[in-house]
């Protein structure tokens, strides 16, 4: 028996009050403004920085935190993971020119050892070089992003003052060309989504989730996880990481900043699809059934207020509005968070479609045995 066209209304309108009022107001965007006072003692901190063929961007991040207007033991260790453009030797380059050379060490990465993934080994990496600094801290951060100079003591201030064992930052990403603009803003909407900021940080919640590419770590409680090889393989790292600390009784925190940006653009819908798909199959633990109940509630959620607004039938009509409006005033703040106009939250829709087909792409490359691509890597289990 066919559903009637109130009801079709009604399931979508009903997923859309629970987003608007009890998925952790996960759209009420927060950037972080922690006022930043004095502290007795600045903790000892290295940042890691893993390098494969980041010849566009590494020197801008170098000169980014070279920067840092931090007053306690900072060091910089750029792991370079077998790059072929030259990456070391630009890296060092920035670093002699910004005049940290003394405070900048390039280490070559060993052979990356089976059951690791390439991030998380070049992080490993790292953490072995720095360990005779025994550093309080350590700073991930990935080779395309430029800091704000004050970004370290914000992360070192808040951790200290809320006693958290993991920090992280969600940078702003580039949303400059036409499928920017379309897919980024979405991008950091569905992922607030998933991993609602205010549960990340409830101790209660079992919610974990951080951003990769600025995390800032406790060194102790690096340790008591068993240190990054206990996530060795997991392709989403940074919420593999995160959920290990806070299973482990760690207190963790992510907030989002404008201050810290990604210079690596997105000129195309391939580039934006092939970003998602490294990850999208993953997140559904390879699952065909899961991949299924994706793309129903994404086609549910998205699409079908639409079709029966434009049905024009009452009281379905009137339901469909309603969720339509939800829908566009929660996505219309990230649209305002990335400075585009209104309009744009109209299109949340067409960025559905477009995510559930990079989703199909990523489930396909890893039955082909090509998942979770990194750098020229294919890093997800072989697909059956």
């Amino acid at each position: 028996m066919p559903l009637s066209p109130t009801l079709l209304a009604a399931i979508p309108l009903a997923i859309w009050i629970y987003f608007f009022l009890a998925r952790g107001n996960f759209w009420q965007l927060r950037e972080d403004d922690i006022q930043l006072d004095p502290l007795a003692i600045y903790p000892r901190v290295v940042a890691i920085v893993p390098a494969r063929n980041e010849a566009e961007t590494i020197a801008r991040t170098l000169r980014s935190l070279a920067k840092q207007n931090y007053h306690g033991e900072f060091h910089i260790i750029v792991v370079d993971d077998h790059s072929e453009d030259g990456t070391a030797a630009l890296a060092r380059n920035a670093a002699e020119i910004s005049g940290a050379a003394e405070r900048v060490s390039i280490h070559s990465a060993a052979d990356l050892p089976q059951g690791w993934t390439g991030k998380l080994w070049a992080l490993n990496e790292g953490i072995q070089t720095a360990s005779r600094r025994a550093p309080d801290f350590f700073w991930f951060t990935d080779a395309d992003i430029e800091h704000s100079p004050d970004t370290l003591r914000r992360l070192v201030f808040r951790a200290e003052k809320e006693s958290l064992d993991l920090t992280s930052l969600m940078v702003l990403l580039q949303a400059k060309t036409f499928p920017e603009r379309l897919l980024i803003p979405p991008f950091l909407y569905f992922f607030l989504m998933l991993y609602p900021p205010r549960w990340i940080a409830d101790p209660k919640a079992r919610t974990a989730g951080a951003a990769g590419g600025c995390i800032l770590l406790r060194r102790s409680a690096l340790q008591r996880i068993g240190g990054i090889a206990a996530i060795r393989s997991e392709v989403i790292d940074d919420c593999a990481l995160a959920r290990a600390v806070k299973k482990s009784g760690g207190k963790i925190w992510m907030g989002l900043t404008r201050a810290s940006v990604s210079v690596r653009g997105y000129g195309t819908f391939a580039e934006i699809r092939n970003m998602i798909a490294r990850t999208a199959f993953t997140q559904l633990h390879y699952s065909l059934f899961f991949l299924a109940v994706v793309l129903a509630g994404l086609y549910v959620t998205f699409l079908s207020p639409w079709f029966s607004f434009l049905a024009g039938e009452d009281p379905a009509w009137f339901l469909a509005s309603t969720a339509i409006c939800l829908m566009t005033v929660t996505f219309g703040v990230t649209v305002r968070f990335y400075g585009l106009a209104w309009p744009w939250a109209l299109t949340l829709p067409i960025a559905a479609i477009f995510y559930g087909y990079a989703t199909c792409v990523s489930a396909v490359r890893y039955w082909l045995g090509r998942g979770g691509q990194w750098k020229g890597r294919a890093q997800a289990p072989r697909g059956n």
